[in-house]
């Protein structure tokens, strides 16, 4: 490995251990855009794109509000880059936008209206799902080069591990949370009526069924009145 060669391997090493050290899916997020920039000289603004469970797309971060409105833009017109990222290629780049046939009415009005000439989007993934996509706006023609795509594929896949790791410990708090609620409605509904465990589990579901709510919901409302009403 030559000198240049492990300074960039060294610099790209210290940017994964930042990412590792954010807290919080926002932090993480904004420190990976923020690193796209620092690590492509022709890249000018960059984003995330992320997809909710009901197939929504939104922009969370990105590092100024040019990179936002083209996500905006992609999204009202339904084509563009980021979006073949998504659901399509794990890799989409546009060398000049003035020029481009895979979007007709997104890349004209991309360079006209926010000055963007070139695009690099990069798909962010887990084994199971398509999270998004990071996008790197460059304002001029050529701005990325075969090397970019390399760097920029192993950034958005540490991107796509710390973004899976933090799902994975949001939906572990969140299930946490609820047997917390239910098991403290157990112990009211026992305390009360003087309820077996199993007892009061049954009651609760049918409190759920009476109220035609969830399981977590009937346990809550239950939790925060005071005032069980078992069916």
């Amino acid at each position: 490995m030559t000198g240049r060669a492990w300074a960039a391997d060294e610099r790209f090493g210290a940017i994964v251990r930042s990412l590792q050290a954010r807290h919080g899916v926002q932090d993480t997020l904004q420190r990976s855009v923020e690193v796209a920039v620092e690590l492509f000289d022709g890249c000018d603004y960059a984003c995330v794109s992320l997809v909710h469970r009901n197939k929504r797309i939104e922009t969370p971060a990105y590092t100024d509000d040019i990179a936002r409105r083209g996500d905006d833009l992609q999204y009202e017109l339904g084509q563009g880059p980021c979006l073949d990222a998504i659901w399509s290629h794990e890799t989409v780049r546009s060398d000049d936008l003035t020029a481009e046939h895979r979007w007709p009415d997104w890349g004209p009005r991309a360079a006209e209206q926010l000055g963007i000439r070139s695009m690099l989007c990069f798909q962010l993934f887990t084994s199971r799902d398509s999270l998004g996509a990071l996008n790197l706006y460059g304002t001029t023609v050529n701005a990325f080069d075969d090397s970019n795509a390399t760097v920029g594929y192993a950034l958005a896949a540490h991107v796509s591990v710390a973004l899976a790791g933090e799902q994975e410990l949001a939906d572990a708090n969140l299930v946490l949370a609820d047997r917390t609620i239910i098991g403290r409605a157990e112990g009211i509904l026992m305390e009360r009526f003087g309820l077996t465990g199993t007892q009061a589990l049954e009651a609760l579901h049918r409190i759920a069924t009476q109220q035609d709510t969830d399981l977590h919901s009937a346990a809550a409302e239950l939790v925060n009145d005071g005032r069980p009403r078992p069916a």
